[in-house]
């Protein structure tokens, strides 16, 4: 989606101490930003150039790129070249691995223009916390390889990523055309067995219908991100957006932010069938009866606004036998999805001990009946 051509000074998320000049990290165990070289620390300001409040923006505007500067940021971008992330990088930093995939990455000097984030939920979990949630979602797993738990246990640090989403509200109105079905029974007489017995039978008489529904959509969350398979971060919800805090860039201190590549317009589309879904249901609830067809259903959409937003998620990418594996872990609840290991020896042996169980059953079985 195009944007002015005007200039949007470059955010970067560092922040010196007031003690001694290093860096400041956002401490998620605290909620305050910390310094690890002298331990001094300091509130998150939510004044100077960040609002108090987190502000909806007119869709329609900023398709038609029509939003104010102050909506717009610049950030230092990088692509991966094998999954496609964009990640923010310090301008510092030359070479780095993709926190999604593990894959190399040369970083540039290339500037990604964007909607800024109005809002954000600060991780609630460290690393430490993540990693232990992660290790027990392994160990609860049927076959996993055992080697890939002490891998991860022993493996290199997991990322802290705000991952981007999108929120939209609406008001919508539909009318509907549909038919109520009302279950009734007859008998009938039928023959089982060569006898003539008398049963009732389940017959739905239909009726046409027609009416109006109306909902207003508070916060359709749509994921705004192709870095991680969507049934990964689907596993990850719920997520608490009456707990967003407006969006202040300290918040990113000692994390990475990764840019939007579900455009806009693209992330609308799915917020209208997640709508489409909901409108649907609220109808067959509206026509009643025992049964419902719906035949159409005519949406007039009004009052659209949205939000950029960030959500943390905690994600450690491992090469482990060749084989790559993903996990990502809920910066808030420490809810935990993955791509799935399997033992092939762990699979073999529950095969062979299933094989003995049974032999062995059918072994006491066949006794037993010989004995008789």
């Amino acid at each position: 989606m195009p944007f002015s051509d005007a200039a949007s000074p470059i955010e970067e998320h560092r922040f010196p101490c007031d003690q001694c000049g290093a860096d400041y990290r956002f401490d998620p165990a605290s909620g305050r930003l910390v310094c690890d070289h002298c331990g001094h620390s300091e509130e998150v300001a939510q004044s100077g150039p960040w609002e108090s409040t987190i502000r909806e923006l007119d869709f329609r505007q900023a398709l038609n790129s029509e939003l104010p500067d102050e909506d717009i940021e610049e950030t230092r971008v990088t692509s991966c070249p094998n999954c496609g992330a964009r990640v923010e990088f310090d301008e510092t930093l030359h070479a780095a691995e993709c926190p999604f995939c593990a894959t190399p990455v040369v970083t540039d000097t290339g500037t990604h223009r964007h909607i800024k984030p109005r809002g954000l939920l600060p991780f609630a979990l460290d690393e430490e916390a993540a990693r232990g949630a992660m290790n027990d979602w392994l160990g609860r797993l049927w076959f996993a390889p055992g080697g890939l738990q002490d891998y991860a246990r022993k493996g290199r640090r997991m990322q802290g990523i705000y991952v981007p989403y999108w929120t939209f509200d609406a008001d919508t109105k539909s009318a509907y055309r549909g038919e109520r079905g009302t279950v009734y029974y007859e008998n009938r007489t039928v023959t089982r067995n060569g006898k003539r017995e008398t049963v009732r039978v389940a017959k739905v008489r239909w009726r046409s219908v027609s009416g109006r529904v109306a909902r207003f959509f508070d916060d359709v969350l749509v994921l705004a991100s192709r870095s991680l398979p969507k049934r990964f971060t689907d596993g990850l919800e719920p997520w608490d957006l009456s707990a967003l805090e407006p969006y202040a860039p300290q918040y990113l201190a000692g994390f990475r932010a990764e840019g939007y590549a579900v455009e806009l317009d693209e992330g609308f589309t799915e917020a209208r069938q997640i709508m489409d879904r909901v409108i649907a249901r609220d109808v067959r609830f509206d026509i009643g009866g025992d049964r419902q067809r719906i035949h159409d259903i005519q949406t007039q959409i009004s009052d659209v606004t949205f939000k950029h937003v960030l959500l943390p998620v905690w994600l450690a990418a491992y090469k482990y036998r060749g084989e790559s594996y993903r996990f990502v872990v809920n910066g808030r609840t420490g809810r935990v999805q993955g791509e799935r290991p399997w033992s092939a020896w762990k699979i073999a042996l529950a095969v062979i001990a299933g094989l003995l169980v049974a032999g062995a059953i059918g072994y006491v079985i066949a006794m037993e009946q010989g004995a008789l």
